[in-house]
């Protein structure tokens, strides 16, 4: 008998059950310069990845933006890492490098609040927002799945560093997510006893952060901490709970209430 050379597909119907398989973007910073980081990205020896890359130096006057990895295909980028439930972000995320030396070399031993940070450019955080802007909207995603590195990683990242403006790409861009500071203040303003150390770990789990519920302010708990303030309180990142952190913590969830 004969076999058709091509297998017939029927494609008149389509499933509404389906959502894309980018669910958030990650953010990091390479800790290299431009040249290396170029390099690191595509040998293949170096086993890592990312979607994009966005230079320090610029042409024409802006930075470039290297498409290094389709984005259809998976980056090696955010390696073991979870959020809201979901582990090994790879499988779902877009990854951007930017170019930042992130801190100096003789800082690696200091505690973080202690090391010297390489401020980012204008022109680097102006051209990622255009491409992020187009990125949450080519996938529809939500403010909470624009995250750091540290937050699907914390205490094994820690990029891209307190000096990465999250809340001036929320203020003028609306990317991203940021708890509302009147919201913040009032909240502050309320008397009472700051709240357990298991209250405070149930709080960063319904926010997205991997953590176990133990009740005590353990190295996993800090760390937790520390990859929110990175985010969310860059003023202070000593992975210590305390009550502006609590509240802005609590501000985010009633902002963007968890998906159930």
């Amino acid at each position: 008998s004969c076999q058709p050379s091509t297998l017939p597909i029927d494609r008149s119907h389509t499933s509404f059950n389906q959502d894309s398989r980018i669910q958030s973007v990650i953010v990091h910073y390479t800790q290299i310069d431009d040249a290396q980081s170029l390099d690191e990205l595509t040998r293949p020896e170096s086993q890592v990845s990312a979607h994009y890359l966005l230079s320090r130096e610029e042409r024409d006057g802006q930075p470039v933006v290297y498409a290094l990895v389709p984005e259809s295909q998976r980056a090696w980028h955010a390696g073991v890492s979870h959020w809201q439930g979901a582990q090994a972000l790879n499988a779902s995320s877009i990854g951007i490098e930017i170019v930042n030396l992130g801190y100096a070399d003789a800082d690696a031993q200091l505690p973080l609040t202690e090391r010297h940070w390489q401020a980012y450019t204008p022109a680097q955080i102006r051209t990622l927002a255009l491409l992020l802007q187009q990125l949450v909207d080519r996938y529809q995603l939500p403010p909470t799945r624009l995250l750091a590195h540290s937050d699907i990683a914390p205490g094994r990242k820690v990029d891209p560093g307190p000096l990465f403006p999250w809340r001036h790409l929320h203020e003028h861009y609306g990317l991203g997510a940021w708890p509302d500071e009147a919201r913040v203040s009032a909240l502050l303003a309320v008397p009472g006893p700051m709240p357990s150390i298991s209250e405070i770990q149930n709080l960063l789990l319904r926010y997205g952060y991997g953590l176990a519920a133990t009740g005590v302010l353990d190295t996993q708990t800090r760390q937790t901490l520390q990859a929110f303030q990175l985010h969310f309180r860059p003023a202070r990142y000593d992975g210590l709970p305390d009550r502006e952190t609590v509240a802005r913590l609590q501000a985010l969830l009633e902002k963007y209430p968890p998906r159930n």
